[in-house]
């Protein structure tokens, strides 16, 4: 069942992908897509059963002897085929990951051409043999070697994005990888697998679709060796100790309640004014890495809000298919639901906004860009994250004190520091308690580049050399000389 969405994607069905094959979805128990521009149904997808789980995990433990035997070399080759697979799709890709996630076609197409290195860069990052240890008898190797069958838990805030961190990095390290979508994003996903399978032998890359029950099955199976999962603080303590039961391994990548620091010293106030609010409202907020507490220093303060309310006017909110729209809606009823919160708590306490604030109730889950004018340090949209487009923006006077306020949080994922003085900003950014620091950069990644959180934002990295050691178990070999 398709609405308006001008995609040769939606096409055909779709469904879950095992051992190279499209499932047939007769019978099956379905799950309805929404557009959250327009809250309509824009497809079907199959909900999985336990048995659809043991039939992929099946099919990776048979592909996997084989697949793991292979070369760095040749695994690196059919990656980089993968990602001319995926670069032929893009145009169609676009459309309909705004049709499904909501965010405009400008970031839509930000998000498939960002994870194109990953297809190329990652490869080069190799965990060859090494000497560790040698002496007169004996010298010790250190190698690597492919956990097995590996399952990757997707979001909905970055579908594609975050998929193919994880394909492309169980991949070259020779594992075979389920992927589960979120419910509420599972389309784009399921086309990309299904192009998988032009390239990698069955069983080597496969989806499985579902609604709540599935994930567990996952992370429970005693027969997948790691789980890949980003998402919620409190879902990720979830799939922690259900991976204990089996002393599954396991990457988490966790929500975030990000500081933004804005020193006095600053050469173009209008353009870090501008990145600031690209930082924050980039994807609606949607974001784990979005800029959700923003510390302005006090003798800027009035003059950088000020810039702020006027530059904020130039960003138009809407559909993310209508033209000059750059931020779509909120992805999916609950955490419109969640986002609300945080409005009625600036309502109620009558937090003064420097833009948005009101909320009109219309067809598609929008909320304006809202700022809010230094509330307090223990309100709910300081200490909480929000995950929409509403930021508190605060002030700050005495840098031991900036540290002590930014520290203060359970989360420690990502923050950014703009400022011209980058000696101050470097000092600051050393003493911040997050896995990575941006200084006068938006958020990015590279596939060289490790991303993981400090404390509540999650455990281990994903990228560089110590993501791709997550892949895989080190082992020990002395050689007698």
């Amino acid at each position: 069942m398709t609405v308006g969405v001008a995609s040769k994607l939606l096409d055909a069905p779709f469904s879950h992908v095992i051992n190279g094959k499209s499932v047939d979805a007769k019978g099956a128990k379905m799950l309805d897509v929404i557009d959250p521009a327009t809250e309509k149904v824009i497809a079907q997808v199959p909900i999985a059963t336990k048995e659809t789980v043991d039939q992929a995990v099946d099919a990776a433990q048979a592909a996997f002897p084989s697949w793991s035997k292979t070369s760095w070399d040749e695994r690196a080759k059919l990656l980089e085929q993968y990602g001319e697979e995926f670069k032929a799709m893009t145009p169609e890709l676009v459309k309909l990951l705004t049709a499904e996630q909501g965010k405009s076609i400008m970031f839509s197409q930000h998000e498939c051409e960002s994870i194109l290195p990953w297809f190329t860069e990652l490869a080069k990052i190799r965990l060859d043999e090494k000497v560790k240890h040698e002496d007169e008898t004996h010298r010790a190797i250190e190698r690597y070697l492919p956990l097995g069958v590996c399952a990757g838990i997707v979001p909905w805030n970055f579908p594609i994005l975050l998929m193919l961190w994880k394909v492309t990095q169980a991949l070259i390290t020779g594992n075979c990888i389920i992927i589960k979508p979120s419910p509420f994003t599972p389309l784009c996903d399921i086309r990309i697998i299904e192009a998988a399978q032009k390239i990698f032998p069955p069983g080597v890359v496969q989806i499985v679709v579902g609604d709540d029950n599935l994930g567990p099955w996952i992370t429970e199976h005693p027969r997948i060796q790691k789980i890949s999962f980003t998402g919620s603080t409190v879902t990720g303590r979830l799939v922690a100790k259900s991976c204990s039961a089996t002393l599954k391994r396991f990457t988490l990548e966790l929500g975030g309640n990000d500081p933004c620091i804005v020193l006095p010293q600053q050469s173009d106030m209008a353009t870090a004014a501008q990145n600031v609010l690209l930082s924050a409202f980039f994807n609606s907020g949607q974001v784990c890495i979005a800029a959700k507490r923003i510390y302005v220093h006090e003798d800027i303060y009035d003059e950088f809000k000020a810039t702020l309310a006027q530059v904020v006017q130039n960003f138009k909110v809407g559909p993310g298919n209508e033209e000059g729209v750059m931020f779509g809606p909120i992805n999916n009823k609950m955490q419109y639901n969640k986002v609300a919160e945080f409005f009625e708590e600036s309502k109620n306490k009558k937090f003064n906004f420097i833009s948005g604030g009101e909320v009109e109730k219309k067809e598609g889950y929008f909320y304006p860009l809202s700022i809010v004018d230094n509330p307090p340090e223990d309100s709910k949209l300081v200490q909480e994250e929000p995950f929409g487009p509403i930021v508190p923006l605060l002030k700050w006077k005495d840098e031991a004190d900036l540290i002590k306020r930014v520290n203060d949080s359970q989360w420690g994922l990502g923050a950014t520091v703009w400022g011209s003085d980058n000696a101050a900003a470097e000092r600051i950014a050393r003493q911040i308690e997050s896995g990575t620091v941006w200084i006068s950069r938006m958020v990015s990644h590279h596939p060289a580049v490790p991303f993981g959180g400090m404390k509540s934002s999650g455990i281990g990295a994903e990228h560089g050399t110590a993501g791709l050691a997550a892949y895989c178990q080190v082992q020990a070999i002395w050689l007698p000389k």
